[in-house]
């Protein structure tokens, strides 16, 4: 009788620590409704739940073929090359027979066969810090931001009516002012000069000895002035429009960044995994993280964590709230027992440092609930069965 009273007292304790254990219950993160009714959590940050449709995959996708280096940095050449303070220019002035103002002072004394034209040499000069050159009978000129044919023309000008029929050509000789930087992982740093045939993004990776690490990896940066574009390597090869021509003062700069999302959740595999520089799809994404786990996965739970630009699309949720970081906190949702979803899935762009979770489906989490059950119940009734 001792022992049938004392196991009264011990089935219900043991029931209560089942009942305490379920509402424990092990889990690889939130459940499908618990990111749906985020946003409605008095404690969100401002997260945006965003379903991923059509719509949604080819607005992102347009945001992100905005920035490619046709359209930021311009496809046309610059033909004529500008002087700057610090270039060094010869400068040449030709005179018509008699020659009256450097008759007698050409640096050769040769006459021209065919029209007894003399010429003068003038000693090589530096543009100075004010932009200007000294030309004898001319004085100070301006030089810098004219091309050695506009500069030549405007020396031409003052010297009319001081020497005879003169005309004047200024070559550039030291170039120190139209000039491209290359850094980053390249083989070799440079700064390479730029000439009137209008160098290209590419030609200025073959100057500096190619990049050092693969091309798929690889991303160029071009820092114009306060414009600053960039786009994975594998790009501008593939497409000619995105090797555009550089201007005067263009850094190159070659970055290794290996891209990388991060899987967790009901996935073949939870882990970070790294992608190509040129960027892969969600479809892609799925694949390379093993897809979805078969045994507890919810197809309908399949998140994209991500920050997005507070422009990048009409949320949902108003007013929006932007993160530290100025960045919006959005979570996009993919259902895939949705046949249409796999087609969204091929032209959804991943992200870099994007987090897919996929969420387990609800009767994993009512099986993991049984088995906690069973695992307390069983032995109990295995004792009560002992004493009978």
């Amino acid at each position: 009788m001792r022992r049938i009273h004392s196991l009264t007292y011990t089935l219900p304790l043991l029931c209560g620590m089942a009942l305490t254990a379920c509402s424990s219950i092990p889990t690889s993160g939130p459940s499908t409704s618990a990111v749906t009714q985020a946003p409605a959590n008095p404690s969100s940050i401002g997260i945006q739940v965003v379903d991923v449709n059509d719509d949604v995959a080819r607005r992102l996708l347009s945001l992100q073929l905005a920035g490619d280096f046709s359209k930021t940095l311009g496809e046309h050449a610059t033909t004529s090359q500008q002087l700057g303070a610090g270039d060094v220019i010869e400068v040449s002035i030709w005179e018509a027979p008699p020659a009256l103002l450097f008759g007698t002072s050409s640096t050769d004394g040769r006459p021209n066969t065919t029209s007894n034209a003399r010429v003068t040499a003038l000693p090589d000069q530096t543009i100075d810090s004010n932009g200007n050159v000294r030309i004898p009978f001319v004085g100070p000129i301006r030089a810098a931001g004219r091309t050695p044919e506009e500069l030549g023309m405007a020396i031409t000008e003052r010297l009319k009516g001081k020497a005879n029929q003169p005309q004047t050509l200024v070559r550039l000789v030291q170039n120190t002012t139209s000039y491209v930087t290359i850094v980053g992982d390249v083989n070799s740093s440079k700064r390479m000069p730029l000439t009137p045939s209008g160098e290209r993004i590419l030609d200025a990776l073959a100057s500096a000895g190619g990049v050092r690490q693969p091309i798929e990896k690889m991303t160029l940066q071009v820092t114009r002035g306060k414009t600053v574009q960039s786009l994975p390597l594998e790009t501008i090869i593939r497409d000619p429009r995105q090797n555009v021509p550089l201007q005067p003062g263009d850094v190159v700069t070659a970055l290794y960044q290996p891209n990388s999302f991060t899987a967790l959740g009901a996935t073949g595999k939870n882990e970070e995994i790294n992608f190509e520089a040129q960027g892969i799809t969600l479809a892609q994404a799925l694949g390379r993280m093993g897809g979805l786990n078969d045994s507890r996965s919810d197809a309908q739970g399949v998140f994209i964590f991500r920050f997005e630009k507070a422009n990048a699309l009409q949320w949902p949720l108003q007013p929006v709230k932007t993160a530290p970081n100025g960045l919006v906190p959005v979570v996009y949702r993919v259902n895939l027992k949705d046949p249409n979803s796999f087609f969204v899935a091929q032209s959804f762009m991943m992200d870099n440092k994007d987090v897919v979770y996929v969420s387990n489906a609800p009767i994993a989490e009512l099986q993991k609930f049984l088995n906690v059950i069973f695992s307390v119940a069983y032995p109990v009734m295995t004792t009560v069965t002992t004493f009978r």
